[in-house]
């Protein structure tokens, strides 16, 4: 998402497809894109970028959610627009098959079993082999999987976001589902490098963001600053850890069928997110982590109310 959508301008199709390569170099093995990032223009730049290397990831696309006629974003999962989507998202991509196809947003006018019975149909004819779900809670997960097993769901998960541990973690292993957790660095925040909002690009979705208030930002901040103290104590190398390694590994710790989902336009960071995979944190770190971040700590809710409206998952 981060090199076409939602964070500011994102960097020049060179650099973006240099970034795509560096990754695939680097030993990542699934790229995650969308009909919503970019208005399409994300699944185009995959195919341009790294469409001859198509055998060394896993593609993962999203219907549901997009441009809507009047130019702006639009929620339809009828089965007619998802068949639509995915036909589209497959010439974008330039690709035979999608291998993991969620479903964006769950449509609140359409039963989620219609939405699934047209995803599984694109199974049965090939052009998808596995579904997926994003933002939703259990219990809608549980209906759609009694229509089509669901293969993952991509949730926001990380120290600062725990929604998914009220019941979406334990139905997610139940039915055998990955949890793709999305946003782990907190939309930045838990890499302890952003330390100001005001600059924000007009077109940043943080600005719409509670948690990113000038005020919400500053008390939370002072959370981010203890984080500091655990990642010298955590290494085992002498060297202390970042806190985008930490706060990853975090997540990754949390249950044996979690995928912690970064994104950024920096080589650096990719490189940084990358090594996460590697740190083992011991008990006592994450007991600490706990402690210092989490839903009772944490200032401001993470969507304000309209797009709170657009999605399915369990509040506190």
């Amino acid at each position: 998402m981060n090199v076409s959508h939602a964070y500011g301008n994102p960097p020049s199709e060179k650099q973006a497809i240099e970034l795509l390569n560096q990754a695939l170099d680097q030993g990542y093995s699934m790229l995650d894109s969308a009909a919503l990032y970019g208005f399409g223009a994300n699944e185009s730049l995959l195919a341009k970028a790294v469409g001859h290397r198509r055998d060394e990831y896993l593609l993962a696309s999203k219907c549901g959610m997009f441009k809507g006629p009047d130019g702006k974003k639009a929620i339809d999962g009828r089965p007619e627009t998802i068949r639509k989507t995915c036909e589209d998202s497959l010439r974008r991509l330039d690709t035979e098959v999608v291998d993991l196809y969620y479903l964006h947003r769950w449509d609140k006018s359409v039963p989620i079993e219609e939405s699934i019975g047209e995803l599984s149909r694109l199974v049965e004819e090939g052009k998808i082999l596995e579904v997926g779900l994003s933002e939703v809670s259990a219990t809608t997960l549980e209906k759609a999987h009694r229509i089509h097993p669901i293969a993952a769901v991509q949730s926001e998960y990380s120290l600062w976001t725990r929604n998914p541990e009220i019941a979406l973690l334990d139905k997610c292993e139940e039915v055998g589902a990955t949890m793709v957790a999305f946003s782990p660095l907190g939309r930045g925040i838990l890499t302890g490098k952003l330390r100001e909002v005001d600059n924000f690009a007009a077109n940043d979705i943080r600005r719409a963001m509670p948690r990113f208030n000038q005020e919400n930002f500053a008390q939370n901040l002072a959370l981010i600053d203890q984080l500091f103290d655990v990642a010298k104590s955590a290494s085992t190398t002498g060297e202390p850890l970042s806190l985008a390694q930490m706060t990853m590994a975090w997540a990754i710790a949390q249950r044996d069928n979690i995928i912690a989902l970064p994104g950024t336009t920096s080589y650096e960071h990719m490189v940084e997110n990358f090594s996460a995979r590697e740190i083992q944190l011991s008990n006592t770190a994450l007991d600490a982590l706990d402690r210092i971040i989490n839903q009772h700590t944490v200032i401001g809710p993470r969507y304000n109310a309209t797009t709170q409206q657009e999605i399915d998952t369990e509040e506190f």
